[in-house]
């Protein structure tokens, strides 16, 4: 019997399941990887907001990483929501210590609706130790300028950013221009330290789905356990995201889920 490729998700619990671990299992599972989870915060949030948001113990996250890594052979891990710095710090050694290579980053710091996700002394961290690990960093526009300390306001900025972010060690830059005032297009750019590349679907107006960002970098990561390079995998994500936009809709009193492939 063929191997069936394995990513393991390192995220928050979202108890309305379009975010957090709860998407990503299943963005794996749909795009033909089987999913393994690591729970690192448990949130209270909803269609509109997030409310409270609890860090579980670093030894605690700890323990479910070595209890997976004993057991499965995996093949990619996507990282979300961390909090804490502790909890930056036990995800790096157990990742160090199982030399994985195929590591996909969305740095989660503030939710949409305003509330912080991950401390201050989590973000020194992340960038101490964790950002020099990982395969790819997938910030939005208000995370790259938190990284790289530039104001992003146009394609120019966006690009000295991702050149500033690599340098933290990331071996591969993406930024998600889709919060940039483009009318038709939403584009994202790739930086790999010697080129930039473009990836661009239509903007869907007055459309927001809930846990866009987790979907977009477990696709990612779903698609590099299955063997593909960088490109192809942001690629395949890309078109991937765009059926994702297609068939969300609105179950709350806020923003759209994703209901199906």
């Amino acid at each position: 019997m063929a191997k069936l490729p394995i990513a393991l998700t390192i995220a928050g619990s979202d108890p309305s399941s379009g975010a957090g671990v709860q998407v990503d299992l299943k963005t794996f599972w749909e795009n033909g990887v089987y999913g393994l989870s690591v729970i690192t915060a448990i949130t209270s949030q909803n269609s509109q907001k997030v409310l409270d948001v609890y860090g579980l113990p670093a030894d605690v996250v700890s323990s479910q990483l070595e209890s997976l890594f004993e057991d499965f052979l995996i093949d990619s891990v996507k990282i979300g929501m961390l909090f804490s710095a502790k909890i930056v710090v036990a995800v790096t050694n157990i990742l160090k210590k199982y030399s994985v290579k195929k590591i996909v980053l969305d740095p989660v710091i503030k939710s949409s609706s305003g509330y912080i996700l991950l401390q201050d002394d989590g973000m020194d961290a992340l960038i101490s130790e964790l950002i020099p690990m990982v395969s790819l960093i997938t910030p939005n526009i208000y995370e790259a300028s938190l990284l790289s300390g530039i104001e992003i306001t146009d394609e120019n900025k966006i690009f000295t950013a991702a050149k500033k972010i690599y340098k933290l060690g990331a071996k591969n830059v993406l930024i998600k221009g889709g919060h940039l005032n483009t009318k038709k297009q939403s584009i994202d750019f790739l930086y790999d330290g010697n080129s930039i590349y473009r990836f661009s679907q239509k903007r869907f107006q007055n459309k927001e789905v809930h846990g866009t960002g987790c979907i977009y970098s477990s696709a990612i990561a779903a698609n590099l356990a299955k063997g593909h390079n960088i490109i192809d995998s942001v690629k395949n994500a890309k078109s991937f995201m765009e059926r994702v936009l297609n068939s969300s809709l609105c179950l709350g009193k806020g923003v759209n889920f994703w209901i199906k492939y």
